[in-house]
């Protein structure tokens, strides 16, 4: 049996089998637990580790641990595999057999848009039971309401209110997996207990983030509530769970509770684009600036070699830690096949003209939008193609205008952004070209600090 490869500060681990009487020192689990690393020991192939649930330390032996495993992106894991879209009452009772009490789907109301049907098996019959939408929440009983249909269910699971049973067991749509048996076996899947919400600090389109504390660590949790939008963002979470460069925001791991928790590294420093303003060009040098630019290319570069594109690379996708260390986040729009349509809406001053004319989206796709980050970069957080509409930008991008330099931008950083900007996605620079320039570009600066 092979140990672990070396494990470093902060790793997360699944144990594979229970060590229920430790020695001294040692640190009591069971198959299935989740640690995280403290720390390697002189004695090789032992480390310090704390337990994710009781928050004790002891020792584990590499032995006894396997690290977590990445979510497949093509997976198509489902936060509501009993949810069967919109089928009739007669294909519901079909689904529901054979008959077995507790046994339960959700399906569109075909009678009434917008609502939901809770099917439920009990005593050789289908119960039907219409969910109502009101004042954005959803309702069976006048006495209980939910944001969404995933909390509907887990309430119904514990009790039975007005229903006829419990909820026991889900019938799942044909081809769904559980995000919940999925995540909880690759190790990524969290429990409320484990995380205290603090104050909110930020609030997007998408719902709300807050700051936390997970295993006596700062975090940010983004909390989304709409079933069909936490859905989504389970996508960005399994890209997530793939990747590890130090330059990319880390996934923590996810909380299916009250919709979908997602539990990052904490980045004290905010998005990029704040920070540049908040602070301009009298507190930041131009030496600060190239860095940034350094550390989003090598996150770039880890994507690329991944063969990922992420498509809505811009400044305010870019955190900062409290080191002063730009990370690349949200994988929102990321995809390993840019080729798959969908209805996303696209950043059009940040997009290429091939992915906004023909949807063709490639790490060269990319390259452009960084083009366009390093500009907001050098104008310290100014936003693209000032004064001008989106319809005067794709118009005037696709006749070949091009923004000009910012102000006091090295001229080696402008031609950098032209050569993101060449019309033929084919002539543009890779990231690790990008990379050799910008770390040129940094030696130049301090050679000629030391004359």
């Amino acid at each position: 049996m092979m140990a672990c490869k070396h494990l470093a500060p902060g790793t997360q681990c699944i144990v594979k089998r229970d060590h229920t009487k430790p020695k001294a020192n040692e640190l009591a689990f069971h198959k299935g637990d989740l640690i995280t690393i403290m720390a390697a020991c002189e004695n090789k192939g032992w480390y310090r580790a704390k337990h994710n649930t009781t928050g004790e330390e002891g020792l584990i032996s590499a032995f006894a641990l396997r690290e977590r495993e990445a979510i497949r992106v093509d997976n198509k894991l489902s936060l509501m595999p009993w949810f069967h879209g919109k089928i009739s009452g007669r294909e519901a009772v079909q689904q529901l057999q054979p008959s077995e009490d507790g046994l339960f789907l959700v399906r569109e109301s075909i009678r009434y848009p917008g609502d939901y049907v809770l099917c439920v098996s009990f005593n050789q019959d289908v119960i039907h039971y219409r969910v109502i939408y009101k004042d954005r929440m959803l309702s069976i009983e006048d006495s209980f309401f939910f944001h969404n249909l995933m909390d509907m269910i887990e309430h119904y699971t514990h009790q039975q209110g007005m229903i006829c049973t419990k909820l026991v067991k889900a019938k799942k749509r044909h081809g769904a997996k559980s995000a919940e048996l999925e995540l909880a076996k690759a190790g990524w899947l969290l429990s409320m207990q484990q995380v205290t919400i603090e104050e909110r600090i930020g609030e997007g389109e998408f719902g709300a983030v807050f700051r936390g504390e997970y295993m006596g660590q700062k975090v940010a949790v983004k909390n989304i509530k709409c079933d069909v939008t936490a859905q989504a963002f389970l996508a960005e979470t399994a890209v997530m769970t793939t990747m590890q460069h130090k330059n990319l925001v880390r996934l923590l791991g996810v909380i299916l509770q009250d919709g979908l928790y997602i539990v990052m590294e904490f980045m004290s420093k905010g998005d990029l684009v704040n920070f540049l303003r908040t602070r301009g060009r009298s507190v930041i040098e131009t030496r600060q600036l190239l860095e940034f630019a350094l550390n989003i290319a090598e996150g770039m570069d880890y994507l690329e070699s991944k063969k990922l594109v992420h498509r809505d690379l811009a400044a305010r996708n870019i955190l900062i830690s409290a080191d002063n260390i730009a990370k690349v986040s949200d994988f929102g729009m990321a995809k390993v096949d840019p080729k798959q349509q969908d209805s996303a809406v696209l950043p059009i001053k940040w997009t290429a003209p091939e992915a906004l004319k023909h949807n063709k989206f490639s790490t060269k796709s990319d390259v452009w939008s960084y083009g366009i980050l390093l500009w907001e970069v050098f104008s310290y957080g100014r936003a693209p193609y000032p004064k001008m509409s989106l319809k005067e930008v794709s118009e005037g991008v696709e006749k070949g205008y091009r923004m000009a330099a910012p102000e006091e931008c090295p001229p080696a950083v402008y031609t950098l952004m032209g050569s993101c900007w060449d019309v033929d996605p084919g002539k543009r620079p890779s990231f690790k070209k990008l990379k050799e320039k910008l770390v040129k570009e940094l030696k130049g600066l301090q050679d000629a600090k030391l004359y």
